[in-house]
C-alpha cells in the first residue's frame, strides 16, 4: 500500500463516513488504522453497503483501530502546576518506528500536543523544546531535531504533522531556531555543520519556483512583486478538502464561489493560523479567505532567520561562496520585511497583499516577530511595544488580532507561542517593564485555569479570564504540548 495514498485508497468508505457525520470529530477517521488489507475492506464495503441492516459505524469499528486516546491528565491529588508539567512530557511522549495507517514512522520519540493532536506537529516542537529544556531534557531536544531533520531529508520539508494527509503543507518554519535552541542549551557548534544540508534543503522547499517568477507573479510559496522583490507565501500543494475537517471544508466551499478555496483553506493551515480574519479579505467570513494572496511578516522574518543560520554554518565550515550568498541573501530579506510589512501610519508590521500592493487591514500580534528576531530598529520597536500596551495586552495574556470573528486565531483567544514571542520581543529592545507584564498575565490566566480544571490548555481567553476559552472547529484542547513549554520557560526567565 503506498501510504500517501492510504486516504485516497479508501475515499468512497471514507467519503461516507465523514459525510454521514459517525463521529463527532472528523479527525477520528483520518487518525484510525485499517486491521485488514485496504483492498479486502474496501470489497466488503462495496458488498455490504446499502443491504438490510447495514450499520457504517459497526462496520468501521469492525474493520479500524482506533489508537491514542485523547491525553487528558487530572489528578484528584493535583499537583503543583511545575511537577504536573513534569509528568506531562512523559504521558504527552509518543513513538512511531512503524507507519500505521495515516501515521509517518520517525526515527525518534517525540513529544504530541495532546487531545485530539497525536502526533509529531512541526512548530509546536519548538515550543515544546523550550519547556523541555528548562526540564533538562536534553535527548527530547535532540530527538526532535533529528524527527525534523529526517522528514527534511526524506520528504523535502517538515509536514504540518506527522500524518500523511499532511504531506502537501509545512508550517512555520523553525528548524534553524530549533538548532539555536539545542547550541544555546549543548554549547555545540558541530550542530549547525551536522543539520547544513537538512537547512539547506527546507530553504530550497521555501525557495522553489523563484526562477520562474515573473513581476507581480507568485508560484508555490514565492512571489515576486512589482518592484521585482521576493517574499514568501504559505501554500500548499493541493486544493481539495482537508481529511480531518472534510465535511467543514465542503460545506464551506459552497458558499464561497472561490475555485481556489480548498487551497486557501489548506495554506492557512500551514501558517499555524487556522483560523484568523487576518486571511480574510472582508475581515469577517472564512468564505472570503485569500491567504494565497498575502505575504506574511512572520514567514519572511523566519526565513530571514534560516538565511542567516545558513550563513553561520557556511562560515563554520569555510565555505566563502555559500557564506556570502546567504549572508546577501539574508541583508536583501531584511531590507524587503521594513519595505513592504513596516506600516508607517499605524506604526507596526502588517502582511502585504501582492495583488493590491498595499499592507493589508489585519493588526495581528505576528507583528513581533521583527522584534523577536531583532530585525527591526529601535524605533520601529516602539511602535510595535506601544500597539502591544494599547491593543494586545489584556488580564490574560497577548492575543492574536484586534477582531472577534470567532476564529480561534483572533480575539480574546491568546496562545503561549505569541507570550514567549512578546517577552523575548520587549526584553530584547528594553521594554523590560511591558515585558513583565506579558509574563505575569498569562501565567497568572494559566495558573488560574490548572487551579480550576486540573489542566493545562490549548488556548486560554486573554480578556474574560473566568472562561476557558473557545472558537474554532474543535472544542479547545487539553495537554498541552506548547502551552506547558512556554509556561516553564517564561517562569525561568
Amino acid at each position: 500500500m503506498n501510504k500517501q495514498l492510504y486516504i485516497k485508497e479508501i475515499q468512497a468508505l471514507f467519503d461516507d463516513v465523514q459525510r454521514s457525520r459517525i463521529f463527532e470529530d472528523q479527525k477520528m477517521m483520518t487518525d484510525a488504522v485499517p486491521v485488514f488489507p485496504v483492498a479486502e475492506i474496501n470489497d466488503e464495503y462495496e458488498k455490504r453497503k446499502g443491504t438490510e441492516g447495514f450499520d457504517l459505524r459497526d462496520f468501521v469499528m469492525t474493520h479500524f483501530d482506533f489508537l491514542g486516546a485523547k491525553v487528558s491528565v487530572q489528578r484528584e491529588d493535583r499537583l503543583p502546576i511545575g511537577e504536573h508539567i513534569e509528568k506531562l512530557w512523559d504521558e504527552l511522549t509518543r513513538d512511531a518506528y512503524e507507519e500505521k495507517g495515516t501515521l509517518l514512522k520517525l526515527p525518534k520519540p517525540y513529544i504530541v500536543p495532546g487531545g485530539r493532536f497525536n502526533e509529531f506537529f512541526y512548530w509546536d516542537s519548538y515550543f515544546i523544546m523550550l519547556g523541555l529544556q528548562v526540564s533538562g531534557r536534553t535527548e527530547m531536544m535532540e530527538n526532535i531535531v533529528e524527527n525534523c531533520s529526517y522528514l527534511i531529508q526524506n520528504v523535502g520539508f517538515v509536514p504540518n504533522a506527522s500524518r500523511t494527509h499532511f504531506l502537501s503543507r509545512s508550517q512555520p518554519p523553525y528548524f534553524s531556531l530549533m538548532l539555536e535552541l539545542l547550541f544555546d542549551t549543548a554549547g555545540d557548534e558541530t550542530i549547525y555543520t551536522r543539520y547544513h544540508d537538512t537547512l539547506e534543503k527546507e530553504y530550497a522547499f521555501w525557495m522553489n519556483g523563484e526562477e520562474w517568477l515573473d513581476h507581480g507573479s507568485s508560484v508555490k510559496r514565492i512571489t515576486k512583486t512589482t518592484d521585482g522583490d521576493l517574499l514568501n507565501r504559505y501554500y500548499d500543494a493541493e486544493n481539495a478538502p482537508r481529511p480531518e475537517s472534510y465535511l467543514i471544508d465542503i460545506e464551506d466551499r459552497e458558499s464561497a464561489g472561490n475555485e481556489e478555496f480548498y487551497r486557501n483553506i489548506r495554506s492557512a493551515c500551514e501558517s499555524g493560523w487556522d483560523f484568523s480574519s487576518r486571511w480574510f479579505a472582508d475581515g469577517e467570513h472564512i468564505q472570503s479567505i485569500e491567504i494565497l494572496n498575502i505575504a506574511e511578516v512572520d514567514l519572511n522574518c523566519l526565513l530571514w532567520h534560516l538565511e542567516n543560520t545558513l550563513a553561520k554554518s557556511s562560515a563554520l565550515q569555510d565555505m566563502r561562496e555559500k557564506e556570502n550568498y546567504f549572508t546577501e541573501r539574508a541583508a536583501k530579506r531584511r531590507q524587503m520585511i521594513n519595505k513592504y510589512f513596516w506600516d508607517e501610519n499605524t506604526r507596526i508590521y502588517k502582511d502585504y497583499h501582492i495583488k493590491k500592493n498595499t499592507k493589508t487591514p489585519s493588526e495581528h500580534i505576528a507583528a513581533l516577530y521583527p522584534l523577536f528576531l531583532g530585525i527591526a530598529d529601535q524605533e520601529q520597536a516602539e511602535g510595535v511595544a506601544n500597539a502591544v500596551a494599547e491593543k494586545f495586552l489584556y488580564q490574560g495574556g497577548l492575543v492574536t488580532t484586534t477582531k472577534n470573528s470567532g476564529q480561534q486565531w483572533d480575539f480574546p483567544n491568546a496562545w503561549a507561542p505569541y507570550q514567549w514571542l512578546g517577552f523575548k520581543a520587549m526584553k530584547n529592545y528594553g521594554f523590560d517593564e511591558l515585558a513583565e507584564k506579558i509574563k505575569h498575565n498569562w501565567c497568572s490566566n494559566v495558573e488560574r485555569v490548572y487551579k480550576n480544571t486540573g489542566k493545562l490548555m490549548e488556548k486560554y481567553n486573554a480578556l474574560d479570564t473566568e472562561t476557558i476559552a473557545g472558537g474554532g472547529e474543535y472544542p479547545n484542547q487539553d495537554g498541552f504540548g506548547w502551552t506547558n513549554g512556554v509556561y516553564l520557560t517564561l517562569k525561568q526567565n
